[in-house]
């Protein structure tokens, strides 16, 4: 049983459920494209339980400018696409952050998500060129996802980028243990230089956020096994 089997069980008898897969039918029966394929929403349960994710890494949207790139795991992309510039910026912080780390030569983080990381959209779906466009009708689903982690875990590693997934702290319990890291997103907009920044920081431009390297500092702290980030 993956991590959420329980939990979309549950959430399947809530009315609230039932509207929101009436909308995908009717957005996936449209003549505008949606991504991910109907396939692979929800393709970010089948890799670990629940008690082994280690880190959360929150996004927004799925990739929304063409077909193939997303595939239901946040900032990944399948073997054979592009790398966006996002991830791309992923990779130049993991390789100033991460001693040994070597930029693979595709983007698909799958490895991540069977190692503990836990890669979620706050959105889980998006129209074709309309980022934002599903935001609303999964907000109560993704939030519930975070609160069932953050309640039911300790010691998790919330990495929030971007001021939307920041806003996400407030649903994580205090109590627990998790450690909370900000910054900005990683997207060409918001980063600098190709790195982005830590959150409300007043460090230099040339400065990462240096979370992968924290997220296992915490880790062994905790008497965890960090994460391999290498792929």
């Amino acid at each position: 049983i993956t991590y959420s089997t329980i939990f979309l069980s549950e959430q399947v008898l809530k009315c609230c459920f039932h509207q929101l897969i009436k909308f995908l039918e009717d957005e996936y029966g449209s003549d505008t494209p949606i991504y991910p394929p109907r396939h692979q929403v929800f393709s970010w349960t089948h890799h670990c339980r629940i008690e082994e994710i280690k880190v959360v890494i929150l996004g927004q949207d799925p990739y929304y400018k063409e077909e193939g790139q997303a595939h239901g795991l946040c900032f990944s992309v399948p073997k054979g696409v592009e790398k966006p510039s996002s991830l791309q910026n992923i990779f130049k912080e993991l390789k100033s952050d991460i001693p040994g780390f070597e930029i693979p030569d595709d983007g698909d983080l799958t490895k991540w998500a069977e190692r503990g990381v836990l890669l979620l959209n706050s959105a889980l779906t998006v129209r074709e060129d309309k980022p934002n466009s599903h935001k609303k009708e999964w907000k109560t689903f993704t939030n519930a996802v975070i609160k069932l982690i953050s309640s039911k875990l300790n010691n998790v590693v919330f990495m929030l980028w971007g001021d939307y997934a920041q806003k996400k702290g407030s649903l994580i319990d205090k109590t627990k243990g998790h450690l909370i890291l900000k910054a900005t997103h990683p997207s060409p907009k918001s980063a600098s230089l190709g790195i982005f920044k830590p959150a409300q920081s007043g460090a230099a431009i040339d400065l990462g956020c240096h979370h992968f390297s924290t997220a296992n500092t915490y880790l062994r702290y905790c008497e965890i096994p960090e994460i391999d980030w290498n792929l």
